[in-house]
């Protein structure tokens, strides 16, 4: 197995792509550090101006500005290596955030939570490259021939996330039973996916490399889907437990601390499960003790504060700074076999171990 891949004329040293992990869980300390090392860096579009001084005054502004303060100091970490930017397409913001990351330069968009049906026609004669993140060889299907019919465009690369990934999930709940969960294993959802990306590789005339995400802990794990056929894996949680994410130390502390049984699937205000770490907030979410009074930030399209069980950009982002009363972590399925810190350099050598 070789420990390189390309994304085009994009190289990586080591077959890892880092997650994007919002709310300012993976900004330009995480996603540089990530590059740096061979790997390949992405930050999360998700409020990324959270901690701005004029973020409660001009959200969109404090956004639009981190967005590129971001992207300039994850470059300067990186060496200038490429970095991405996750962007999911059931934001509210979600076109705009698009053509702003195309206008700040941003090498890569990776694009989930929704099906990223019209993201050719959002970068359309940009150098940036668009990776759709999807779920399974269906939805593969579906977006390779949209594309391709109305824009005549295949991916750069493709993300598959099985069901073991943490934060929001491109599956239904009853796909998220242990019993349903034995049969989804990511590596025996690769190949269908590379069937659904051959013929659209012999249009282009052009490789489109296969990322596999979700549950991904050991270098056992990265092994396993590299020698499905994934060119490279996408990895969270493991990040989430390094010096230099950019989440607090009682976040990070959360997801070394957690047991299996801690972890579970919750019900998103963005339609979708979820897969987080259980807490006296979430037990309060379920008791309905956080049902939104009005809506702060607008983050998502398909919130509707009447019927949310609780705003999920207050929640995040006191989760990011450490306020677990009010927030919580979102984690993969393996997020108990986290029992360190480390750094981003010692991790990606561990995944990297007994490669070629």
């Amino acid at each position: 197995m070789k420990t390189q891949f390309n994304i085009g004329n994009l190289e990586f040293s080591k077959p890892i792509v880092q997650g994007g992990m919002g709310i300012g869980i993976s900004l330009s300390s995480l996603a540089g550090t990530v590059s740096k090392f061979g790997g390949l860096g992405v930050l999360s579009a998700v409020e990324m101006g959270a901690d701005y001084p004029n973020y409660q005054t001009n959200p969109k502004a404090a956004n639009r500005q981190a967005m590129t303060d971001h992207f300039k100091q994850a470059k300067a970490i990186a060496g200038n290596r490429p970095i991405g930017i996750n962007i999911m397409v059931a934001l509210t913001a979600y076109e705009q955030l698009v053509k702003d990351a195309v206008q700040t330069g941003y090498d890569i968009i990776f694009a989930g939570a929704g099906l990223p049906l019209t993201l050719p026609e959002l970068t359309r004669h940009s150098l940036t490259k668009i990776a759709p993140i999807i779920s399974s060889k269906r939805v593969a299907k579906l977006i390779l021939k949209h594309w391709w019919r109305h824009y005549q465009v295949a991916p750069d690369a493709i993300v598959l996330e099985g069901p073991l990934a943490g934060g929001h999930l491109g599956f239904k709940n009853e796909d998220l039973s242990p019993e349903r969960l034995a049969q989804q294993a990511l590596p025996a959802l690769i190949p269908g996916v590379l069937e659904e990306i051959k013929p659209y590789e012999d249009l282009v005339g052009r490789h489109i490399p296969l990322i596999a995400g979700g549950g991904i802990t050991t270098a056992a794990d990265l092994r396993e889907s590299l020698a499905a056929g994934a060119d490279a894996v996408q990895i969270g949680s493991r990040f989430v437990a390094t010096t230099e994410c950019d989440a607090s130390q009682a976040f990070k502390d959360a997801m070394v601390a957690a047991t299996k049984a801690d972890i579970e699937i919750i019900v998103s205000p963005a339609g979708l499960p979820g897969r987080a770490i259980h807490n006296r907030f979430l037990e309060e979410v379920k008791a309905g003790l956080r049902q939104p009074q009005n809506c702060p930030i607008n983050c998502i399209k398909s919130c509707d504060y009447k019927t949310a069980p609780y705003c999920i950009g207050l929640a995040l982002i006191a989760g990011k700074a450490g306020d677990l009363e009010n927030g919580y972590v979102f984690c993969g399925a393996n997020a108990d076999k986290i029992t360190q810190i480390t750094t981003v350099e010692a991790l990606m050598d561990e995944l990297t171990q007994e490669l070629d």
